[in-house]
């Protein structure tokens, strides 16, 4: 899924009118790899979808009131941005090594 951030959407670490590699989507937020490199999450109203087409290996699940939550399997554990954020080497590995595969497969 690709999403280009809207026109005269003002952040610190996003650029107007880019395009973003979504990499998950939490609840009304899309985890996108922003101008720095990092993987935050973003409200979704900043966003124009560009590309609908998600990855087939991203596990879906709801929560209680029905919100959406999809990440690839590798980064669909528990804690997985924490201990990233946390700079855990194997979550860091692991993340880079998921992402790099998506942006290639993408390209």
């Amino acid at each position: 899924m690709i999403v280009q951030l809207n026109k005269g959407v003002d952040y610190p670490d996003l650029s107007e009118n880019d395009f973003y590699f979504v990499i998950g989507i939490e609840s009304d937020s899309y985890r996108v790899l922003n101008d720095y490199g990092k993987p935050y999450l973003y409200p979704v109203d900043l966003f124009n979808i560009t590309d609908l087409s998600e990855p087939s290996d991203w596990v879906t699940e709801f929560g209680e009131d029905g919100e959406r939550y999809s990440y690839p399997r590798q980064l669909n554990e528990t804690g997985f941005f924490e201990d990233f954020f946390d700079r855990k080497p194997t979550q860091i590995s692991i993340f880079w090594h998921v992402v790099n595969q998506k942006l290639a497969q993408a390209a």
